[in-house]
């Protein structure tokens, strides 16, 4: 898939607010620094649609993304350590939870991982809550240019390790990418082209 036009549609704290149009929508979260910013405007060919920062926790917000005018890429806070007041992170990760509960036109998430290091509590918690409440996800593994080829399969032969250890009978699927050589956009972009025709094809909903 190529992706030809994306358009900035909404930012909001309120699930509710979010745009009626029933399309697919494939979210993106990860920990704050992450690379979520830079993955995003490579999958879309913008160098500033997503707002990158060296200041981990700047996404604060449900922000949305119109893609070639069929389905809605969706920038998630992170979860975990941002520079912002107690009471700010419990209000966002409440609406967190409240759109993946509640948002009908979600198909999938993309949990971002930074694969430099080795299998972290925070994403394994996360991804178990994901599985436990039946989200559909898939994990991204970021910043693939940092380190070698050795590591990065000796990261996810962890993750695989420690995900098992928490009863996962089988790894959810996954892409290896860099926002900065590109690795993986084609992988990810034909993986949502495919759910997407067949979201189109077996929901009349969509």
């Amino acid at each position: 898939m190529k992706i030809n036009t994306a358009e900035f549609i909404i930012s909001n704290s309120d699930v509710a607010k979010c745009p009626k149009d029933f399309l697919p929508e494939y979210a993106f979260i990860g920990r704050s620094n992450v690379g979520k910013s830079s993955l995003i405007n490579m999958l879309t060919n913008h160098k500033k649609l997503a707002k990158t920062s060296g200041r981990p926790g700047k996404t604060q917000l449900i922000n949305h993304f119109l893609i070639n005018s069929n389905w809605f890429l969706v920038d998630l806070p992170g979860y975990g350590y941002a520079k912002v007041s107690k009471k700010t992170k419990s209000i966002f990760q409440e609406f967190i939870t409240d759109y993946f509960e509640t948002r009908e036109q979600l198909v999938c998430a993309f949990v971002l991982i930074d694969i430099r290091h080795e299998a972290q509590t925070i994403d394994i918690d996360f991804m178990s809550y994901m599985g436990e409440s039946e989200i559909p996800f898939c994990i991204v593994f970021t910043k693939a240019d940092k380190i070698s080829k050795v590591k990065i399969d000796s990261h996810i032969a962890a993750y695989k390790k420690k995900m098992f250890a928490n009863n996962w009978a089988e790894m959810p699927h996954y892409f290896v990418t860099s926002a900065t050589e590109s690795t993986g956009k084609e992988e990810l972009l034909s993986y949502i082209d495919e759910v997407n025709q067949e979201v189109f094809k077996n929901n009349s909903q969509f």
